[in-house]
């Protein structure tokens, strides 16, 4: 597939606008030391995935990242899997959060944070050390060691947030799960990492409601291997805490005189666990680094994002997503950080852009559904509150449709840049996204990040250009796993990345790099439609399905070469209320055929009452094929990976009948 059509340009910066920012400050300051004169975006990126050691110091210098000890060069060798990033160097993740750089007076505000109850408070930089210091001593107390794992199932809280920092201080191992994640699906990532320490809430709010989950931490301890001590948060006043744990306050209060200081660990030293989404077995550890997160989160935060000093900035997410992780890098710029904790449409669909007007958010970043939500439900927020300091809105965790790109640019104003940005858990980044130098197109992801060496790869590995192919990485990258959790020869991070095009990393995605240098992402290249010879990724196909204010969400599934099946196109619908299938339905296929194809235009359309998605969101396409062609249930998904496990129901009960 191939487009040589150019879509409406939305957002053009202007050039004072981009010598003030600080990507344009980096190619100042890269002709002043370096005597490089990259005079836009198009030429730094081509530099900086050239010249990768270059590039990667540059961002050090720039930043003024800390080394304890110097790195004898900045990269080995370009080869994936086992690039060896900065070897000898030695730092610290919590170090660079806390005290390096500036916009870090003991005054200025670090943490805002608001749960939909209205509780909230603001912690300024001395206050966050303060803490940090106190609970960094209490973990020193309960056992905790460089390398030791600390375990959390906490909501996102500055309890979390100060517990990770004083976990990363002590050169520990941090790993989360949001507490609304089952029992289970907690115990399949914990167990594996075995910790010394397990942070947990007695409770959480969520939609106006409170619920306890003492009952599943009960269950979680007697479960996890080495486990020396559980500190409990009274996070929901009134409830129970589990028996025999250590109380989160008088931790901290009993050592409120403690000093903070930093563990120096080398570069690739492990800093936490992320978990992939363990829809069809056991989630798989993903190691990140001390260095590769200072560096790449520098670059994606501070020159991307355009964040530092004085700035604010916001991703609505849970502790069990990699935006939680992705989000408390942004005192690693010296801006403050905005947690929300609960949902975002309690009371209302506007809690979170009246957050973000109330605090005055610079980037406030969310997912697509949750834009897509605001957009059928009619919100107006430029109209309806004061968004003056918001520069950015950043959309993650599904492709933003071209109606998204339009709302936004109409209801929440034509001057803020629209940042559409994909990458994942696996490298806890965005690899194309956007820059505050580059354009927004409606409906295209604006570039390709710095540092990351993107192309789309055909079927015979050969790059391609304007044509739909796999999303690759040619070159490595400072934040690319340090190794799986539980994987010593690293087969399975062979087999994740690397086993289509050796040497070469493969993401997973559908994906075309436009003229302009810009990219559309067109969903997994696992659940393909291929359609009578022609391939589409299912993004292009929810993009117009769910313009439909009257389809609430969708899945669609190609059954084509799935066991004995005969190869049906089928569309499963959630309808918004009082709709009729039977009314929406020939609109449904005539836009399909228009805009798609008349191959693409499914064979049958089916009502359900909620499709399913993984504890992080992701529809459930795969496993659903697999379950519609005769496998077991159980062996084609793990049902604690599921938000919502009975919506599988339908799909099983389709085989059965």
């Amino acid at each position: 597939m191939t487009s040589s059509t150019t879509p409406e340009l939305l957002w053009q910066p202007s050039p004072e606008w981009v010598r003030q920012t600080r990507v344009g400050r980096f190619r100042d300051w890269l002709w002043k030391h370096r005597e490089l004169d990259l005079p836009d975006y198009r030429a730094l990126w081509r530099w900086s995935v050239e010249d990768l050691a270059g590039f990667w110091s540059a961002v050090a210098d720039f930043f003024g990242v800390s080394f304890h000890e110097s790195p004898e060069r900045v990269l080995s060798a370009e080869t994936m899997p086992g690039a060896e990033w900065f070897p000898g160097a030695r730092l610290n993740y919590a170090e660079h959060a806390l005290c390096v750089g500036p916009g870090k007076d003991d005054a200025r505000t670090a943490v805002i944070f608001e749960r939909e109850d209205g509780h909230g408070e603001t912690i300024t930089f001395g206050e966050l050390r303060s803490r940090v210091a106190a609970v960094r001593a209490g973990l020193v107390e309960l056992g905790v060691r460089s390398g030791d794992r600390v375990a959390a199932l906490v909501p996102n809280s500055p309890e979390t947030l100060v517990a990770f920092l004083a976990t990363a201080s002590l050169g520990a191992v941090w790993s989360s799960c949001s507490p609304d994640f089952g029992l289970r699906a907690v115990a399949d990532r914990f167990v594996q990492i075995e910790p010394k320490v397990l942070l947990t809430v007695n409770g959480y709010r969520y939609g106006g409601r409170e619920f306890d989950i003492t009952g599943t931490v009960e269950e979680l301890r007697g479960q996890l291997p080495g486990l020396g001590a559980t500190v409990s948060i009274d996070y929901v006043p009134g409830a129970a805490s589990p028996s025999g744990t250590v109380d989160w306050r008088d931790m901290v209060e009993r050592h409120a005189d403690a000093e903070l200081s930093f563990e120096s660990v080398p570069f690739d030293h492990p800093l936490w666990v992320l978990y992939s989404s363990g829809t069809t077995g056991l989630p798989k550890g993903i190691v990140h680094g001390h260095g590769g997160i200072v560096l790449e989160h520098l670059k994606a935060i501070g020159l991307h994002c355009d964040l530092g000093p004085g700035d604010r900035f916001c991703w609505f997410t849970t502790t069990g997503w990699m935006m939680w992780n992705f989000l408390v890098g942004g005192l690693l710029t010296g801006s403050a950080i905005v947690l929300f904790d609960g949902s975002p449409v309690h009371p209302g669909t506007d809690t979170l852009w009246e957050l973000s007007a109330r605090h005055g958010v610079s980037y406030f970043g969310t997912s697509a559904p949750f834009i897509q939500t605001c957009r059928k439900r009619g919100l107006r927020p430029a109209t309806d509150h004061d968004l003056s300091r918001l520069r950015t809105v950043g959309s993650t965790g599904a492709p933003l449709t071209a109606d998204g790109f339009g709302w936004i640019a109409e209801e929440v104003g034509h001057e803020v840049q629209i940042a559409s940005v994909s990458g994942g858990t696996d490298l806890c980044t965005a690899f194309v996204g956007a820059s505050p130098d580059v354009p927004v197109w409606l409906g295209e992801i604006s570039c390709p990040m710095l540092g990351a060496s993107v192309a789309a790869y055909d079927e015979h590995g050969d790059e391609t250009y304007d044509e739909v192919g796999e999303l690759v990485l040619t070159k490595p990258m400072p934040s690319m796993p340090v190794y799986f959790w539980n994987d010593p020869d690293g087969s399975r991070l062979l087999e994740a990345y690397f086993d289509t095009y050796p040497g070469i990393w493969r993401h997973g995605d559908w994906v075309r790099i436009t003229e302009r240098g810009s990219l559309v992402i067109y969903g997994r290249s696992d659940s393909t439609l291929n359609r009578g010879g022609i391939r589409m990724g299912t993004a292009e196909f929810y993009r117009v399905v769910e313009g439909f204010d009257e389809v609430f969400d969708s899945l669609v599934i190609d059954t084509s070469g799935a066991g004995e099946t005969d190869g049906e196109l089928l569309c499963f619908l959630v309808l918004a209320e009082g709709v009729e299938l039977e009314t929406l339905e020939p609109a449904l296929r005539e836009r399909l055929r228009d805009e798609l194809s008349p191959r693409h235009v499914p064979n049958r359309f089916l009502v359900i009452g909620e499709v399913p998605h993984t504890l992080n969101g992701k529809k459930l396409e795969v496993p659903v094929k697999k379950i519609l062609a005769g496998a077991a249930p159980e062996s084609a998904v793990s049902m604690d990976a599921l938000r919502n496990p009975g919506s599988l129901r339908p799909f099983i009960e389709m085989t059965s009948g």
